[in-house]
């Protein structure tokens, strides 16, 4: 592991191109390291790689097997690490004006141009002895249910992140994905009473993912709307497992379901064109997504491709961490509320800074 971790400071050091990440219940932690600083792109995502992908615009970077030393190591026994109560200094000028563009949203979805939006802010907190090893292993070992990364190009810059929400699974043509939305505190237990209005914005995400995959797709099956933990929150999942078409491509799939509408709305389109105008930056590659290509699984003999969406996430630049929290909005949203379920969002990086 050590070893691990040292040809991580030796490739951050190089300024090459890398990605470490771990999975959701492993115990492995891999790392793809790019042999020059050259920038590529997955096309058709038939590339063999690790892809990361923004969550506007069509320019997915790949850092290819065939250009890179993969490397990977059993995760030994950390420090125990525990949530922290941290102390929140609101920003009432922020405040103000992300309620003010929720009660824009709740109006515009009243009117009937939108079911549901899912709108996001931005914090910036100082971070003058940032040391990615440190927080990449916090990450980690607070996080072991989800999929856990850290991902660095210089022509792009450093993300990293634990995700609870899987894009899509793939292998050959069998296929699963998730509908992942609704937020409440994790107060110790997983067997909550949930609100219509997550209930509603969920079942909204499942509609969504059935009806649009329905022409890629000769079979489906969903489980029942169930309770996860994500670190210190709760969300409402469903499962969803399919076979898709011989004449249907992964791109095609991909397409469909990102922007997913738990991290843009419904209809997409006029969601996320409410969200370009009027989210007041560029979220990048929050909210993109991230993750194995078409990997060979030498046991069954398949390729798999395994994509993640980039939630919980934070962009470290110019010793600065830049911390990323969305909500969903629907027609019984609740300014107020909204914004604290985005201050319980920010604790979850914030723990781990």
């Amino acid at each position: 592991m050590i070893d691990f971790f040292i040809k991580v400071k030796q490739q951050e050091a190089q300024k090459l191109p890398f990605v470490i990440y771990r999975k959701p219940y492993k115990t492995e932690v891999r790392g793809f390291f790019q042999k020059n600083d050259h920038l590529y792109f997955a096309e058709t995502l038939d590339e063999t790689g690790f892809v990361f992908a923004p969550f506007d615009g069509n320019q997915m970077i790949l850092i290819p097997k065939n250009q890179s030393v993969i490397w990977e190591a059993d995760i030994t026994s950390f420090d125990e690490y525990q949530f922290t109560n941290l102390e929140q200094s609101e920003s009432p000028t922020e405040k103000e004006h992300f309620e003010k563009m929720i009660q824009k949203a709740i109006e515009t979805i009243q009117k009937g141009d939108l079911k549901k939006v899912v709108l996001s802010r931005k914090e910036i907190l100082d971070m003058p002895d940032f040391d990615l090893v440190a927080v990449f292993t916090k990450l980690i070992q607070l996080f072991p249910t989800v999929f856990c990364y850290c991902w660095y190009h210089p022509k792009i810059g450093l993300w990293m992140g634990a995700t609870p929400e899987r894009l899509l699974k793939a292998s050959r043509k069998r296929f699963c994905t998730m509908a992942l939305a609704g937020t409440q505190n994790f107060e110790g237990k997983t067997d909550v009473i949930w609100e219509a209005k997550e209930i509603d914005e969920q079942q909204f995400v499942t509609d969504f993912i059935l009806e649009n995959l329905k022409d890629l797709t000769s079979e489906v099956a969903i489980s029942s709307p169930y309770t996860v933990q994500a670190g210190n929150v709760l969300h409402i999942k469903t499962d969803i497992e399919g076979i898709i078409n011989k004449t249907s491509k992964l791109n095609q799939v991909v397409s469909v379901l990102h922007p997913t509408p738990a991290v843009c709305g419904l209809p997409k389109q006029a969601a996320k064109d409410f969200i370009l105008e009027n989210e007041d930056y560029d979220r990048e590659y929050y909210t993109g997504f991230l993750g194995e290509l078409n990997k060979k699984d030498f046991a069954e003999k398949k390729q798999k491709s395994d994509l993640y969406v980039n939630l919980r996430c934070m962009q470290i630049k110019e010793k600065q961490a830049h911390l990323y929290m969305g909500c969903g909005i629907t027609k019984e949203s609740i300014p107020e509320k909204e914004w604290n379920e985005s201050v319980n969002k920010s604790i979850t990086m914030k723990s781990v800074l």
